[in-house]
């Protein structure tokens, strides 16, 4: 099963049949839970149980939850933080990280419980059932929710949180659905993209300098512009390694790049998804001030269309 999906809003909506909650910049997952054994799934369905040994533990009989694995940095949720840990497949490696850089588990909806299938309650009505299961521990916790969304809108500005999320207490849960009975706020101009090539950092034929990213469209992948700050450092290896087999000979781009960044780029297939904050759009149709902020192995191309 996928999760279901909110949608960019225009304005946060008031009145009673709304609830509210903090946008968390983790990961999304959809978790198993039996007799304190977990399976947790990304959003594309990947099994990435391995990767976080300490959700281990979560009490309750067959329960499916929804919820974000974060990772916490001086009190706030940290995306940089969380990619060291989402693209760990090793146990050995993943339980020392777990003690160095634990994550918590956040769930925000419950959609099976012993034998009953709660999709077609309404969020309420699940919401009730998710409160009873009394999930309030290091590991796992259940946020609160709040009445007043554009009082917390401005706290969770104020605070250097990601946004917030905002429901329709009436919806029922529609698996895979990006739905307007859901609707998500950010603060921060975070997008994610697609990788097409990089180009080495100059004087260098194998370090890492920047990235190509595009948008995937139904015609194909379009350029976005390149992405040079924020992988520096330790980043940059770890960027090559997932990069190396997915070479290719010519531009994955549906259109031209310009001659300046296809100078020296190493091509790639298109499937690599990263997240980026920027400026936005230029006239150009170009990222403006474009910084690496991850890799997403929980997102394909075909979840940015």
């Amino acid at each position: 099963m996928r999760p279901m999906l909110a949608t960019k809003g225009t304005h946060v909506p008031a009145g009673s049949e709304w609830s509210h909650e903090v946008k968390w910049d983790g990961m999304r997952v959809l978790v198993e839970a039996d007799g304190g054994v977990a399976r947790l799934f990304s959003r594309n369905e990947n099994d990435v149980t391995v990767s976080f040994p300490e959700l281990q533990g979560i009490p309750g009989e067959r329960l499916l939850l929804d919820g974000e694995v974060v990772a916490f940095a001086d009190g706030l949720p940290t995306f940089g933080a969380l990619a060291d840990r989402m693209h760990v497949r090793s146990a050995t490696r993943a339980a020392a990280l777990a003690r160095t850089n634990p994550v918590t588990l956040l769930v925000f909806d419950v959609l099976r419980a012993g034998d009953r299938d709660l999709t077609r309650l309404t969020l309420a009505e699940r919401r009730e059932v998710l409160l009873g299961l009394d999930l309030q521990d290091d590991r796992w916790q259940t946020p609160p929710t709040y009445d007043d969304g554009p009082m917390l809108f401005e706290a969770t500005r104020q605070q250097g949180l990601e946004g917030i999320v905002s429901k329709r207490l009436s919806s029922r849960y529609e698996p895979g659905a990006r739905s307007k009975h859901w609707l998500k706020f950010p603060h921060r101009a975070r997008t994610s993209w697609v990788v097409g090539g990089w180009r080495p950092e100059t004087g260098s034929a194998h370090r890492l300098g920047a990235l190509l990213v595009g948008e995937p469209t139904p015609e194909g992948l379009v350029y976005r512009g390149r992405v040079g700050s924020g992988i520096a450092g330790k980043v940059g290896p770890v960027l090559l390694e997932a990069l190396g087999p997915l070479a290719r000979g010519a531009s994955p781009f549906v259109d031209e790049v310009p001659r300046l960044d296809a100078l020296g780029t190493h091509w790639v297939d298109p499937v690599l998804v990263v997240d980026v904050e920027s400026l936005g759009l230029s006239s150009q149709q170009r990222l403006r001030q474009p910084s690496y902020r991850g890799v997403r192995p929980d997102l394909s191309p075909e979840d940015l269309l």
